[in-house]
């Protein structure tokens, strides 16, 4: 087993975005893993996350990290595991199953709609920080760039200054 690593990762990849970082990438991977926890918690409105497509629709992201040939869902013990690896070894890619799902409607009567499946590929150099995401299936109410701009959002809100800037290509 290869925690961080996901052996059957594709090679079609629907978007690709870079972005130099002023942490180090032991520190952007463990920030990262946190963050991805704090989303599991949430239920989030569309407008949270991008123009929305669908009114009263409320988005619940699941996040989950690769463990050689699955993935698990980021919970406070995968968590904490996760950023004690790191804290020891530092790792060049960290895969990410992101399952998006949609409700419309109230919350007493939730209609759910078809979800979005997502594999992230994360990859750590000197200063810089790149995501490849293919999306597996679903009908791309949030599209890969949505799912990108959501993360480079989350981490720089969540320091004490902007960590993340895009690199223009």
């Amino acid at each position: 087993m290869t925690l961080g690593f996901y052996e059957n990762f594709p090679l079609r990849i629907h978007w690709i975005e870079k972005f130099t970082s002023n942490l180090p990438a032991r520190q952007l991977q463990q920030k990262l893993i946190q963050i991805f926890y704090e989303i599991n918690k949430k239920e989030l409105s569309f407008e949270e996350v991008t123009n929305p497509t669908i009114p009263d629709c409320k988005v619940i992201f699941e996040f989950g990290l690769a463990d050689s040939e699955c993935f698990s869902y980021i919970d406070n013990e995968e968590e904490k595991e996760a950023i004690d690896l790191i804290g020891k070894e530092l790792l060049h890619t960290i895969d990410f199953f992101c399952g998006i799902r949609y409700y419309k409607g109230k919350t007493e009567k939730k209609v759910p709609l078809k979800f979005d499946y997502y594999l992230l590929r994360t990859i750590y150099d000197k200063g810089t920080f790149e995501v490849n995401i293919h999306h597996e299936r679903g009908p791309r109410y949030i599209s890969p760039q949505d799912l990108t701009q959501l993360i480079f959002k989350e981490i720089n809100e969540n320091s004490t200054k902007k960590v993340l800037k895009k690199i223009k290509t």
